[in-house]
């Protein structure tokens, strides 16, 4: 049994004939297909009969991926030392852009400043209780691998947004004495402001140029057992200013200030706040996954519609099934928000092991039987499993990355679907860096439809794709289908 659906995904212009549909990546829910490629040679896919169009740009995609821990930097070093040959393998799998490549091609790597409860014990980049000048600052308290590793992902990945974020200030900056809870001292908003520019600058002598910097993550979170700080938008507000005027007078102008880093539930109040109180300084804000729904995103974007959106931390668990999760990150964590106006989508550790392991001593986040899962589990004998977080990751990104080397990245584009809520679709253009090049437009499709009321019935969804005046049908299985094909710039 097959069911017919229509998707509109598309771009204002003259009815100019489309290329062929040759390229298909997908993941079903029977594992028949696993990020699997198929060029579709003589059977693909024409656009012929007229239909309608209908478009509307959004912002570029920065990309997808995950965080590199302590403890992912850790393990993924680990693998170079005894195998450098399947280190460099993963690496290429997880994050090579070269168009046609067998990748992911991840391009979005988020990164704890100073320990977080994935790290081998806690730590700051100054922790002499009292040194308000910084001047036992030292970024060399963090782990070498966590360096040598991210810049061996740039080597394969120059186009990598690296975007760091403190789970908490040194410990003598909060009322506990201790970076693990408590409250921050606001007589050190100044003094952490700087701290932060430091923490950029010691990257940078790594030779890492971060992207984006984050003030705070989780700021309403505080927790005895980790690295967790609590910090009120008013004083985050702050921070933020001081280290917008220092960065841009200290070499930092390109790299961007991101707010809030917590959960949806809270999306019309800490971050508008923040928004209210320093949106000069501040690119916009991101989210996590923990509380509320993804649909909140869209009250802050009522909000302040000018500043962007990013979606930076999920974790996935163990014992979970392995279909419902991928749907479930999908429809969630990776079209959902970006379809709510985010220009990423980020999971939490890149790579643990088969435990959730290595975790912080006396850490209590990620415990119970269902342990934190990294987007890779890491044997220890170098072979690994790609999780559902890989795969919904993987799926979205392949459909994004530039065309390009350091070409521009994809645009969200309006898309519609009618005749059946089983669908659920992001669009993309990826433009070209000569204008003389036919753009990529592609489509990430999600087909749901495996219950016939409460019952497992996964059933397959003809669909026409309806672009400048023209109509082409697909047949989506139930998974993951992501698709392109190219046409004349307009």
């Amino acid at each position: 049994m097959k069911l017919s659906s229509v998707l509109f995904g598309l771009a204002l212009a003259a009815p100019i004939v489309a290329q062929d549909i040759y390229d298909i990546w997908s993941t079903t829910w029977q594992k028949d297909n696993q990020f699997t490629y198929k060029n579709l040679g003589s059977k693909h896919i024409s656009f012929g009969s007229p239909g309608s169009t209908g478009t509307s740009d959004i912002k570029s995609i920065v990309g997808f991926g995950a965080a590199m821990t302590d403890s992912s930097a850790k393990l993924l070093n680990d693998l170079k030392s005894s195998s450098s040959d399947k280190y460099w393998a993963l690496l290429k799998y997880l994050f090579d852009p070269t168009d046609g490549a067998n990748a992911a091609g991840f391009t979005y790597l988020r990164v704890p400043l100073g320990a977080s409860d994935f790290s081998a014990k806690v730590y700051s980049f100054d922790d002499t209780s009292g040194d308000t000048s910084l001047n036992d600052f030292n970024i060399d308290a963090a782990p070498s691998y966590l360096f040598s590793v991210i810049n061996d992902v740039l080597s394969i990945n120059s186009d990598l947004k690296v975007h760091v974020c403190p789970w908490s200030p040194p410990g003598w900056m909060k009322d506990g004495g201790s970076m693990n809870g408590g409250k921050f001292y606001t007589s050190m908003s100044d003094v952490f402001a700087n701290y932060l520019l430091k923490s950029l600058q010691g990257f940078k002598s790594k030779g890492i140029t971060p992207w984006a910097i984050s003030i705070q993550n989780e700021p309403q979170n505080s927790n005895g057992h980790y690295p967790t700080a609590l910090l009120d938008a008013y004083w985050e507000a702050k921070i933020g200013q001081t280290l917008r005027s220092l960065m841009d007078g200290n070499g930092f102008k390109d790299t961007l200030v991101v707010g809030y880093e917590h959960n949806w539930d809270d999306a019309g109040a800490y971050p508008v706040d923040l928004m209210n109180d320093a949106t000069d300084a501040f690119d916009g804000v991101a989210f996590h996954c923990y509380e509320g729904h993804v649909s909140q995103q869209e009250t802050f974007h009522d909000a302040f519609p000018n500043k962007n959106i990013y979606f930076t931390e999920c974790t996935g668990l163990f014992n979970g099934d392995w279909w419902g999760d991928t749907k479930a990150y999908l429809r969630n964590n990776v079209i959902g928000t970006v379809n709510n106006f985010a220009r990423n989508a980020a999971f939490w550790n890149l790579v643990l092991d088969g435990s959730g392991n290595p975790k912080l001593p006396g850490t209590t986040s990620c415990g119970g039987k269902n342990a934190c899962r990294g987007v890779i589990t890491l044997n220890s004998d170098g072979s690994y499993t790609k999780n559902p977080e890989f795969y919904a990751l993987a799926q979205m990104s392949k459909g994004t990355i530039p065309k390009d080397k350091g070409g521009p990245s994809a645009q969200r584009i309006d898309a519609s679907v009618g005749g059946n809520s089983n669908l659920l679709v992001s669009a993309f253009v990826t433009k070209r860096a000569s204008s003389s090049d036919e753009w990529r437009y592609s489509l990430v499709v999600l087909n749901q439809n495996d219950d016939n009321n409460g019952k497992w019935d996964p059933v397959d969804i003809d669909a026409t794709i309806e672009f400048r005046g023209k109509q082409a049908k697909y047949t989506f299985p139930v998974g993951v289908t992501t698709l392109w094909w190219y046409a004349s710039p307009e």
